[in-house]
């Protein structure tokens, strides 16, 4: 697959070619209730098409602390200046008025998963037949962390992207940044590269002389390996100093300092990215026994909870092959759509689902590379697996192929929130 079938492929989902379901007039008379918790990439997208796909038949409760959603992709462009956090902004007005999901705008403190009911911050109690758990991620703190400010991650965009924004602005010439990347899984496995990259050239412009210092967990480049190695060993050479297999033990804040497992590290501006868990209300409803208890394994044909089958648990939060990342719980909204539409209709899941993670990468200012890859299910292992044939990416990187990331983006968005 090359760039253009890549957007063309994107912007034809959300120009609405998924709207109709073969199942849609049966499920139309199902009266099923769903509650989706979280308003995300994952929730937004399975409520929008629960909806679409049963004709209105399904009642389908969207619940959300926060009034909009606020894009993690794309969200390094606003470290650069180069957007805005309105542009990243996303309400729910439409899941509402054009799909006639119901918003409840309150926060979950509590799920039954076996009776199927959620209790609300307000204190009232909803009650559904199946609820979708899209929660996200969390971030575990380091020792020496208390002030979230000091070394944000600025990897839930919001107000910590502002702050590492501002710290960034403020840095001196011929300052030290640094970014750490933690072990797989995390969110967005090129999103810490590509930020690097992104650092790096906004630095050459802005930060004459500075120095971005990457501690990377991980053993190597976990993803796009040729065109990140090519960007930091070749055009940001003179910038980026990377280290492999760097673990990070403990921090000084006042001292913005990090020890490591290959020694103290300084840095002016840290952008320290933690390791990253379930929300929280994975492990206090018991679902996260999976990749040492820090995320919840479900059943990828539907993505029913393997704990609590009444649940389902989508987006960054579940254990799957499949990496943790926008696109892709974009897609894996729709195979859990598709599997309660079904349910409700009395039919099993669809059995062979087949999802596609694609993405695209700053490697510049003005130039971006891409990656896609297709995942189908595998009933012996009962994964989703990569498709070697579909496994693409861009040689290097390009102009032309920014400008798509844009186009790649509104689509993707319109396709959840929308």
């Amino acid at each position: 697959m090359n760039r253009r079938q890549l957007i063309q492929a994107a912007m034809a989902a959300a120009a609405g070619m998924a709207a109709w379901h073969p199942l849609a007039s049966r499920a139309a008379n199902s009266g099923g209730r769903v509650i989706v918790v979280g308003g995300g990439m994952a929730g937004a997208t399975v409520a929008k098409y629960l909806r679409m796909w049963s004709n209105g038949g399904l009642q389908v409760t969207l619940i959300e602390r926060n009034p909009a959603y606020i894009s993690n992709i794309m969200s390094s462009l606003v470290l650069t200046g180069q957007r805005s956090m309105s542009s990243l902004r996303f309400g729910y007005d439409a899941l509402r008025t054009r799909h006639g999901v119901k918003l409840v705008t309150d926060e979950v403190l509590e799920v039954d998963a076996v009776k199927g009911s959620v209790m609300l911050a307000s204190g009232q109690r909803l009650m559904a037949d199946k609820i979708v758990l899209a929660p996200g991620m969390r971030f575990d703190l380091l020792p020496g962390q208390t002030d979230p400010a000091r070394m944000p991650h600025a990897w839930s965009a919001g107000v910590q992207t502002e702050q590492l924004a501002k710290q960034l602005a403020a840095m001196r010439a011929g300052g030290t940044v640094v970014l750490t990347i933690p072990k797989t899984p995390y969110r967005c496995p090129p999103g810490p590269y590509e930020r690097a990259c992104l650092l790096a050239d906004w630095l050459k412009a802005k930060k004459p002389r500075s120095k971005l210092i990457v501690l990377d967990a991980n053993p190597d480049i976990v993803v796009e390996k040729d065109n990140f190695s090519e960007a930091f060993f070749g055009l940001h050479a003179n910038v980026i100093e990377y280290h492999r297999n760097v673990e990070i033990s403990s921090v000084d804040e006042p001292q913005m300092m990090l020890y490591t497992n290959g020694g103290a590290v300084h840095g002016d501006v840290i952008n320290l990215i933690p390791p990253q868990r379930a929300g929280k209300l994975i492990e206090q409803t018991g679902l996260a026994t999976a990749t040492n208890g820090r995320f919840a394994p479900v059943d990828v044909l539907s993505y029913a909870s393997l704990s609590a089958p009444k649940v389902h648990v989508i987006g960054d939060s579940s254990a799957t092959t499949q990496p943790k990342a926008g696109h892709i719980a974009n897609q894996e909204a729709k195979v859990c759509a598709d599997a309660l539409v079904r349910y409700f209709c009395g039919l099993a899941p669809d059995p062979a689902p087949v999802t596609n993670s694609a993405c695209f990468s700053t490697i510049t200012r003005t130039q971006a590379s891409w990656l896609n890859v297709v995942f189908q299910y595998d009933p012996l292992t009962k994964t989703m697996q990569a498709v070697p044939a579909s496994a693409s990416a861009s040689l290097g990187w390009s102009g032309d192929n920014f400008e798509d990331m844009n186009e790649w983006f509104k689509a993707l968005m319109a396709d959840s929130f929308a």
